[in-house]
């Protein structure tokens, strides 16, 4: 499981920030990954890899900027809990990957995987920033469709379709719009950041929640926290990340990660800054 805030402003105007992102990474603890950097086939991403043999070189988030038509693209990948999907063929961290670090808008590359999907169950979030627009699309396969969301307001994203918030994602939205009305103006980047982190540690459990006890009938409770804690079954979110560009298209990111297997161990930081 995965939990993702985004806010997206189309104005430009100075000292507003075009985009601030939340997110944190649920995976097994003792999946490799590579931390947050440059990719070396695409020096204008930025994002974590997949580590995990058979699977290398995948992501769930990144950002690319500074291609050749000057657009700034992220995408981020999350899991469909609880759905069976028939003729699963390719592994999905390659998605991201794709979309990033090439030139094709968000709307064509939707269209074109859902047209060719031999995937797991997913929800795919593609922004994309450009000179004189914006946008946030969100595709999935389960079911197959493509939903283009509002700017200029704080959206919220798990691991069900996007018409069934599971509750934690609707108290975490909440929660990230309050942030936005504060800090979105530039104003005090240090607490912007601060105030974001301590949003994706939340251990607030969001229970009972029908839709994620009919999603995940055995775990439910233990996955209804924004911070989801499960280290009995090594489990959990490993990596929480902060993406801010402002309408200079100075950006920021910063990668909180486990430093080994242990969550109650060692967190590696990450920032990186990058004027697109």
């Amino acid at each position: 499981m995965c939990i993702l805030f985004i806010y997206v402003n189309a104005d430009g105007k100075p000292g507003k920030y075009k985009l601030i992102l939340a997110s944190n990474r649920d995976e097994y603890y003792n999946r490799p990954a590579k931390v947050a950097g440059s990719w070396d086939e695409s020096p204008h991403v930025i994002g974590g890899r997949d580590m995990e043999p058979g699977r290398e070189g995948g992501t769930w988030l990144a950002i690319g900027g500074g291609g050749s038509d000057g657009v700034i693209r992220v995408g981020a990948l999350l899991n469909v809990t609880g759905e069976n999907k028939q003729n699963v063929v390719t592994g999905r961290g390659h998605i991201v990957s794709n979309y990033v670090a090439g030139t094709a808008s968000s709307e064509d590359y939707s269209k074109r995987l859902l047209a060719n999907d031999t995937y797991g169950a997913f929800n795919f979030v593609s922004v994309e920033l450009g000179e004189q627009a914006a946008s946030v699309l969100h595709a999935s396969n389960a079911p197959h469709k493509i939903d283009r969301c509002d700017l200029g307001k704080a959206l919220g994203f798990g691991n069900s379709t996007l018409d069934v918030p599971l509750e934690k994602v609707k108290n975490g939205r909440s929660r990230f719009a309050d942030i936005i009305d504060k800090r979105s103006d530039g104003s005090s980047e240090d607490s912007l950041v601060k105030e974001l982190l301590e949003l994706l540690k939340s251990n607030e459990k969001y229970f009972p929640d029908p839709e994620l006890s009919r999603r995940a009938p055995n775990y439910a409770e233990k996955l209804s926290s924004i911070n989801v804690y499960f280290p009995e079954s090594g489990y959990g979110s490993r990596t929480r990340t902060i993406i801010l560009v402002d309408h200079n298209n100075r950006m920021e990111f910063i990668e909180e990660t486990m430093s080994s297997a242990d969550p109650d161990g060692g967190w590696q930081r990450t920032h990186i800054e990058r004027q697109f």
